[in-house]
């Protein structure tokens, strides 16, 4: 009898351990199967639409900015590129110039291109991506465009944490010497926040949703030959 109970409570777990040693081979060989899978012809169309919206999202806004006020009632423009820094000129008007003249009253540091390092990394990233895509197409593995659309994730990411942080710092470093006295604070990122007697709207610009589009359409490139090379297969 008690050799029975022992073969019983020592089966089980010896069972189990052999079935996860052969899950992780069959996991590694699926996922090796996966990379390894070439891209169909409909994906790499995709891919390469994909690839040219990287073109217009450097002639587009990132990221659009409005501030009214009644002294402004129809708006300060402010619009970052990927390269630049831009206000609105309605009416011989420079609203990048009214805006560093009231970031002057409050202590603000002026907004100049000269402080955007980003400036200079984001435009050559872009290309870098442009040219990597256009390789992963040529190329016509699974893994080179799942390996685009991964590091161009985490480009995104780090390029939303960039801009917050200078967000942040420019309404954190106030002079406070300055004429107007005001507590530090965070400019919005998304959506509408009131500053003083200033409404601030910030929203992404075309140009973001370029690049966004980019990463869409790379994932639907991926879909489209695991689909296809599934059917293909059966």
């Amino acid at each position: 009898m008690s050799s029975v109970q022992t073969t019983a409570s020592v089966n089980p777990p010896m069972t189990r351990a052999a079935d996860a040693k052969s899950a992780a081979p069959s996991f590694l060989t699926r996922a090796n199967h996966f990379f390894d899978l070439p891209l169909t012809g409909a994906s790499r169309v995709v891919a390469l639409c994909g690839v040219l919206l990287l073109i217009p999202a450097l002639l587009f806004p990132l990221w659009t900015m409005t501030l009214y006020s009644n002294q402004f009632p129809d708006g300060l423009n402010l619009y970052i590129y990927a390269n630049s820094l831009q206000g609105g000129h309605p009416q011989d008007r420079d609203d990048l110039k009214e805006i560093n003249t009231l970031n002057h009253y409050i202590g603000m540091h002026s907004l100049a291109e000269s402080d955007f390092t980003e400036f200079k990394w984001i435009p050559l990233m872009l290309g870098i991506f442009f040219i990597v895509g256009l390789r992963a197409i040529v190329f016509g593995r699974m893994s080179n465009l799942v390996d685009t659309g991964v590091l161009f994730g985490w480009f995104g990411i780090f390029s939303l944490w960039s801009f917050y942080s200078k967000l942040w710092l420019y309404g954190h470093s106030l002079d406070p010497t300055a004429a107007v006295k005001v507590p530090p604070f965070m400019p919005p990122m998304f959506g509408m926040k009131q500053l003083a007697n200033f409404t601030v709207y910030s929203y992404p610009g075309a140009g973001s949703y370029f690049l966004f589009g980019f990463l869409i359409l790379l994932a639907a490139a991926v879909f489209l030959s695991r689909k296809g090379t599934a059917v293909h297969g059966a």
